[in-house]
């Protein structure tokens, strides 16, 4: 792979978009290991894994739907936990026919509708995190910028991160999903996704801090189901304690 490790970005080899959420430059909040986000870790090579355990991972949540699971790569570590939550709830047409296929399914444009629209999928995959056997979680979708941005947004809010925190996260992903096409010999019509963007008269930065700051994730994820003491495991686990 032609990218390096700077930051909270994390070199786990046969991935792109990998960062610890309370990596160095990281909001104060999240304490470093308990939570990383990540695009398809089924691609991991054996040193790959390796590094992902040493990290101190020890549950893998994985947001994809049933069709984008692959065969891994290489084998998963004995004692790590998978836990399969797809997040997008595709048989729910009323929602995915007007983004399913948009550029605006490639930016938090759609962030704050998913969130009003599944709350009971996101308080789900904040259950699984919050119940986690001890060690890190990481959680990861494809690319690890859309399905994975929404969780990060709302576990960063919920440990106190500021809605230009969150949307700085967020633009972090945009280099490493253009190389990770490149270096799959891809496409990436990034034009086609400004143009969307410039139509709104906004940016994808703006969209993410927007989002954030829509959202006070602690009430949100109550409502959503998640009970109290679950949601206190999952405070503590993303302040390391």
């Amino acid at each position: 792979m032609a990218v390096t490790s700077t930051g909270r970005f994390l070199e786990w080899e046969g991935c792109f978009n990998v960062r610890d959420l309370g990596g160095p430059g990281g909001p104060d909040g999240v304490a470093p290991g308990a939570a990383v986000r990540a695009d398809a870790l089924d691609r991991l090579t054996a040193r790959g894994w390796t590094t992902l355990a040493a990290h101190g991972i020890r549950t893998v949540v994985d947001l994809r739907d049933d069709g984008e699971v692959r065969p891994d790569r290489a084998p998963r570590p004995p004692g790590l936990t998978t836990v399969r939550i797809p997040l997008d709830g595709i048989e729910h047409r009323d929602f995915w026919d007007h983004w399913w296929g948009t550029p605006g399914f490639a930016t938090p444009a759609y962030f704050r509708p998913f969130l009003t629209r599944f709350p009971d999928r996101v308080a789900a995959v904040a259950t699984a995190i919050a119940d986690a056997p001890p060690g890190g979680v990481a959680f990861h979708c494809g690319l690890g910028r859309d399905r994975t941005g929404i969780i990060a947004l709302v576990l960063l809010r919920l440990a106190g991160a500021s809605p230009e925190e969150v949307a700085d996260d967020h633009a972090l992903s945009e280099p490493r999903v253009r190389a990770m096409h490149a270096a799959q010999g891809r496409p990436y019509d990034s034009a086609e996704i400004d143009a969307y963007l410039s139509g709104l008269g906004t940016t994808a930065h703006a969209l993410a801090r927007d989002a954030a700051a829509g959202l006070d994730a602690g009430p949100y994820l109550r409502a959503a189901g998640m009970d109290a003491g679950a949601l206190r495991r999952l405070e503590r686990r993303l302040r390391g304690r």
